[in-house]
């Protein structure tokens, strides 16, 4: 089967009604299941619980866990839908489902469905404007479902959203100034920027927790999807354990296409044997606590190792939580953050060739072979986690 060049970067987040420790909104993401007839799928499914609090928390958990599960089994959404309805029946007090939901099913990243149940609908930014896809209404049981299927297009930003996203004023009531169309004006705005999915999601959550004052009345949740073309990068960590296997290392390294990032001082040492070139050491150190970069003609990032590394990895945890760290190493130019920048937002496949050398300098300093090898466990998880496409090579 032949790889499609599309890759949906998917990101989401939430913020909690005041007052409350758990949020009644829940996204289940599955990024790696498959059809019946062998197709790759990805499962998105946002469910928003009845009120707030421990309830709600989990009667969206239940319907965004029960739903993903069964359509990752490649049962029917109709199936997934009537097993909610019998397992959460509607609230006779105020007639209201005890919780509402988005589902995106999106195929070989290049065609999608959605189904919605009474969530506000779905935002599509196309060509950095507002797109009106078809909708249809299909009857589930009691229920009437909005379902819309079509192809995706390079560039396409889906915003998926709880209606707390939408009730964004200090007074919990509905903001005839920030409805649909006010997000939609809001986030057009950065269509063209290149942010990624988890970063558009920051975006627009931080305007929707200033609207509410900083006291939201309600939970609000985005899960951003974010349509683009695949771009490898290729990260060399470490001399191999065997000097002699310098060249082999690096002649698969740069045998890569896309961008290439070199990682301690002696491996760029090789780097550079092997490119006939110089090393040459920046004198600039834009962070006092990250060693500066050096310059490689042939190499687009050239730092120290462990240190910086270990930096990035602080910056990928924070980036799958609260994404806070985001205004740090979105703009600065030291080595940790332009390589957080290069993986983050410009990497879809990322290739990490990682020596297995251990390093006698590092031992007085306790930065041992261990935490080397821990640190790209850990970093390597949560790029994958990011959706991203990685692969590990050790020499």
């Amino acid at each position: 089967m032949k790889m499609n060049d599309f890759f949906t970067d998917i990101g989401y987040q939430s913020i909690i009604c005041y007052g409350e420790q758990l949020c009644g909104d829940h996204v289940e993401l599955i990024q790696d299941a498959q059809t019946s007839d062998g197709h790759s799928l990805k499962i998105v499914v946002l469910a928003d619980g009845l009120g707030h609090g421990v309830r709600a928390s989990i009667l969206s958990i239940l319907t965004s866990k029960i739903i993903s599960t069964m359509l990752a089994e490649n049962l029917s959404i109709e199936e997934a839908v009537n097993t909610i309805a019998a397992t959460l029946p509607v609230n006779e007090e105020v007639h209201t489902a005890f919780s509402t939901f988005t589902i995106m099913l999106i195929r070989d990243n290049s065609v999608a469905t959605i189904a919605q149940y009474e969530n506000p609908n779905v935002i599509l930014i196309r060509d950095g404007q507002n797109f009106d896809y078809p909708i249809n209404k299909i009857q589930i049981g009691d229920k009437t479902v909005l379902q819309s299927d079509f192809r995706l297009r390079e560039n396409d930003v889906f915003l998926l959203m709880s209606d707390g996203v939408l009730y964004a004023s200090p007074d919990g009531v509905y903001n005839e100034e920030w409805d649909r169309d006010g997000v939609i004006k809001y986030m057009e705005a950065f269509f063209n920027v290149g942010f990624t999915a988890k970063t558009l999601t920051t975006i627009l959550l931080g305007e929707v927790s200033r609207l509410y004052g900083g006291h939201p009345t309600d939970d609000a949740t985005v899960c951003t999807v974010r349509v683009r073309k695949r771009e490898s990068v290729n990260v060399a960590f470490g001399p191999p354990s065997q000097y002699e296997d310098g060249n082999k290392m690096m002649s698969l390294f740069f045998a890569r296409e896309g961008k290439h990032i070199v990682c301690g001082g002696t491996t760029a040492k090789i780097a550079a044997e092997f490119l006939h070139e110089t090393i040459v050491p920046l004198q600039e150190q834009p962070d006092p606590n990250i060693p500066p970069l050096s310059l490689v003609d042939g190499i687009d990032i050239v730092s120290e190792g462990i240190v910086t590394m270990d930096k990035v990895l602080v910056y990928a945890k924070d980036y799958l939580s609260s994404n806070a760290s985001f205004e740090d190493w979105s703009y600065k130019k030291d080595a940790a953050s332009q390589i957080a920048r290069t993986l983050f937002e410009t990497a879809t496949d990322i290739n990490f060739f990682v020596g297995r050398a251990v390093n006698p300098a590092h031992q007085t300093l306790a930065l041992n072979f261990d935490v080397k090898m821990s640190i790209v466990s850990e970093l390597v998880d949560c790029l994958k986690e990011m959706g991203k496409r990685v692969l590990v090579n050790y020499f």
